[in-house]
C-alpha cells in the first residue's frame, strides 16, 4: 500500500527542519514547528511519512509523558529526549529531530476545571527555555561545557489557544495549520483503497459525499467492510471457542476474501458512521449527568434542543438562551434575556438587532466584561476555527454598531458574542446569534 504525502505538508516540514540544521548569517529561526488542526486529519501520520522520505531519525514523546506524580520528571524528561535527539546526528551523521504528539492535551488548559500542576509549568519553562537556549541544553544536576547540537522540535496538538501564550509566541514557535483541501483528500483515500482496487473517480464520489468528515473516516469505512467477515469468522467457529482459534492456535491464521468495495456499498457504510457520529452528538447525556459541562460548552457548540427544532421559513438564524453560572441577572445562576432592552436604562437599543441580542450584549458590558464578536464560515466552523471581529468594552453603542456592520458583511457565516473576563482573560459566555444565511430580524 503506498502513502500519500500532501507537497504543502513536505514543503513545511521539510524547511523548518532544514533551516534549523543551516546557519544563516542574521537568521533567527524558531525551533519549535507546531502543527495544529482539527481531529482525524493525519498530521502524526504526514510527519512519519515526511520523515521516512527525508531519512530524518526521531525522538518521539507523548502527551501522557508530559505528567508525572514526581515534581519535575516531565521537564526533565523533555531534556534527555531532546539531548538523545541531539547525539542521534552526532553518532549516526544524520538529520534528528524530537516529536512531542498532541502536547495540548497535556501541557494545554481546557477550561477552569483543568488542573494546571507545577509539571505544566515546568514542561512550558523548559520547552521555551530549550527554544531561546536550543545548543545549551542541561540535565538537573550536571553541566558540560560542551555545547549538544541544535535539534528541531516538531508538536502537533488540536487546539493551541489552550497553550501557554508565551512558548507560542512567533520566535519561538512557527505555526502550521494542516487542513487538507480536496486535492489532498483524494490522494490519501486512493492510498488507503489502493490495494483494493478502487478506482480514483469512486474515490473522488466518495470524499465529495463526506468532504466534510476527517481522513480518519475513510480508513473506518474500510474496517467496518471486514466486519461481516469477522462475524462470519466467529459463528463458524463458535463464541465460547474463538479466543482458542485465533491466539496461540496451531492452526493457520484466517483468511479473509476481499470484500465489497464497489461505490454504493462504501457510500451505505459511510452513512452508518455518519449516524452513529450524529448520534452521540443529539444525545449529549453527559450535560445531563454533569452540570459542569452545561455551564461550560465547549468553543462551537450550540444548544442541543434548538438544533432538534426545525428551522423558521424565512430565516436560519437562531438566538440561544443559555444558562450560565457566571451572569448576574437572577439568584439562581440563570441568564433569563426579556424582550426588550428597555430594563437596562441607559444603554442603547438599535433598529437593526433583535431585542434579545441587544440585551445580550449590555448584560455583558453592564457585568464588567470585555464583549468579544467572532465569525467562522461553515466549513470553518466544524474545525472550530473562528475568527476575531473586534472586542469592546464600556461603550454599548460601539459594540452594537460593530455588531449590526458585522452581521452586515457576514450573512454567510456563524457569528458569536463572546463575554470576556478582562482580569484573568477566561471566556464566560459564549453564544451563536446568526448561522449562514441566516437574517436578524427588526426590533
Amino acid at each position: 500500500m503506498s502513502y500519500y504525502v500532501s507537497p504543502r505538508f513536505l514543503d513545511k516540514l521539510s524547511v523548518h527542519i532544514t533551516k534549523n540544521f543551516l546557519d544563516i548569517p542574521s537568521v533567527k529561526v524558531p525551533l519549535i514547528l507546531g502543527i495544529h488542526g482539527r481531529k482525524g486529519e493525519g498530521k502524526s501520520f504526514q510527519c512519519e511519512l515526511a520523515f521516512e522520505r527525508m531519512g530524518v531519525n526521531v525522538v518521539y514523546m507523548s502527551a501522557g509523558e508530559l505528567e508525572s506524580p514526581d515534581a519535575g520528571d516531565p521537564g526533565r524528561l523533555v531534556r534527555l529526549r531532546y539531548r538523545e535527539a541531539a547525539e542521534l546526528v552526532k553518532v549516526r551523521g544524520k538529520m534528528a529531530v524530537l516529536m512531542i504528539n498532541d502536547i495540548d492535551a497535556g501541557a494545554g488548559r481546557v477550561d477552569q476545571y483543568t488542573q494546571y500542576t507545577v509539571n505544566t509549568q515546568n514542561v512550558n519553562g523548559t520547552l521555551m527555555n530549550i527554544a531561546d537556549n536550543p545548543t545549551n541544553v542541561q540535565l538537573p544536576g550536571s553541566y558540560e561545557l560542551e555545547p549538544n547540537r541544535r535539534v528541531p522540535i516538531i508538536v502537533t496538538g488540536n487546539d493551541f489557544s489552550t497553550l501557554y501564550a508565551p512558548l507560542i509566541r512567533d520566535g519561538r514557535m512557527e505555526k502550521f495549520f494542516w487542513e487538507p483541501d480536496r486535492t489532498d483528500r483524494v490522494g490519501v483515500v486512493s492510498g488507503i483503497f489502493e490495494a483494493d482496487g478502487v478506482q480514483r473517480g469512486a474515490v473522488e464520489t466518495l470524499v465529495d459525499t463526506f468532504l466534510d468528515q476527517s481522513i480518519d473516516f475513510y480508513g473506518a469505512i474500510r474496517s467496518r467492510l471486514y466486519d461481516e467477515q469477522v462475524k462470519a469468522l466467529i459463528d463458524e467457529v463458535g463464541i465460547d471457542r474463538i479466543s482458542q482459534r485465533v491466539v496461540n492456535s496451531e492452526q493457520s491464521a484466517p483468511i479473509f476474501r476481499k470484500p465489497n468495495f464497489n461505490l454504493p456499498h462504501l457510500l451505505e457504510v459511510g452513512h452508518q458512521l455518519v449516524a452513529e457520529q450524529r448520534r452521540i452528538q443529539e444525545m449529549g447525556l453527559a450535560e445531563q449527568y454533569n452540570k459542569a459541562l452545561y455551564f461550560n460548552r465547549k468553543l462551537g457548540d450550540v444548544d442541543r434542543d434548538a438544533l432538534k427544532q426545525p428551522a423558521p421559513a424565512n430565516t436560519s438564524s437562531y438566538y440561544h438562551k443559555y444558562e450560565d453560572s457566571h451572569t448576574a441577572g437572577s439568584g439562581n445562576g440563570k441568564s433569563e434575556y426579556p424582550s426588550s432592552p428597555a430594563s437596562y436604562a441607559g444603554q442603547p437599543s438599535s433598529t437593526k438587532l433583535t431585542p434579545d441580542v441587544v440585551t445580550q450584549v449590555n448584560q455583558i458590558l453592564k457585568q464588567g466584561l470585555r464583549l468579544g464578536i467572532e465569525t467562522v464560515d461553515e466549513r470553518r466552523f466544524r474545525a472550530n476555527s473562528w475568527n476575531s471581529y473586534g472586542a469592546f468594552q464600556g461603550q454599548a453603542s460601539e459594540a452594537i454598531a460593530a455588531l449590526e456592520s458585522c452581521l452586515a458583511e457576514n450573512a454567510k457565516s456563524y457569528v458569536r458574542l463572546v463575554g470576556i473576563d478582562p482580569e484573568n482573560r477566561r471566556r464566560v459566555t459564549e453564544t451563536i446569534i446568526q448561522r449562514p444565511n441566516g437574517k436578524v430580524a427588526s426590533a
